[in-house]
């Protein structure tokens, strides 16, 4: 979408379930001008821990967590720390497990940028799920690596749901990247549209009820210089 109103994006998640936003749009639909921490915001994914759960696997990627609440007041508030979990059912990888990551550092949580982001989601969803009255938000930072010898892999499990009503994924960074194609498929596999997030600010909003999703991986282009592709994943499951 180039230049979509919220009735715009409401309409496309009703109807397809999914819709992919211009970074240019995207800035409008948040009024960039809002988010006075961006260059730290930005900058924090260069401080993100190791995920351990993966290298344990035989991959790597660098990632943050943070757990939110909001509910029909509007109001955002951030819960204690707290693991990521998600079934089997969900991800056949490393599902099945509490998995505890770095939290999300506080200066990050309680900035402009994320508080900004969180809100926008708050009312996009809000207005598709109206019966819902308080919402458990989870936030997570990734960094995907590529290097010569391995290829970064974005969606580790494969094509997959969250196990979530909605998921936002913000495009902040990608660094000497090549690919990284983000694929939308129905429940029997069917591909129903792909994009790539290839810019600051490119998002796509997904119903992870109605549509599946996975990211193809990455390669450095100039294989002798460091590589990495950095997003901002936001989830809201109804509490």
């Amino acid at each position: 979408m180039d230049h979509p109103t919220p009735s715009d994006l409401h309409a496309a998640l009703r109807l397809d379930g999914f819709a992919f936003v211009t970074a240019d749009a995207m800035r409008g639909l948040l009024d960039a001008a809002t988010l006075a921490d961006w260059p730290v915001f930005a900058a924090s994914w260069n401080a993100l821990g190791d995920d351990r759960y993966l290298a344990e696997r035989g991959r790597h990627r660098r990632r943050r967590h943070a757990v939110f609440a909001a509910d029909a007041t509007g109001t955002i508030r951030r819960e204690p720390d707290q693991p990521h979990y998600q079934s089997l059912s969900y991800n056949a990888l490393q599902g099945g497990i509490e998995r505890w990551f770095e939290p999300v550092e506080p200066a990050i949580a309680d900035g402009a940028s994320l508080g900004r982001i969180l809100a926008f989601c708050r009312d996009r969803f809000d207005a598709l799920a109206p019966q819902v009255r308080q919402w458990r938000i989870e936030v997570h930072q990734f960094r995907i690596e590529a290097r010569a010898d391995a290829a970064g892999e974005p969606t580790p499990e494969g094509v997959h749901r969250d196990g979530v009503d909605y998921v936002l994924v913000l495009l902040i960074d990608r660094e000497n990247i090549e690919r990284g194609t983000t694929t939308i498929h129905a429940p029997d596999g069917s591909e129903l549209g792909q994009f790539t997030l290839a810019r600051a600010f490119d998002a796509a909003l997904l119903d992870d009820h109605r549509v599946f999703h996975g990211v193809t991986p990455v390669v450095p282009k100039d294989p002798a210089q460091a590589a990495h592709r950095d997003v901002l994943v936001v989830t809201f499951k109804a509490a």
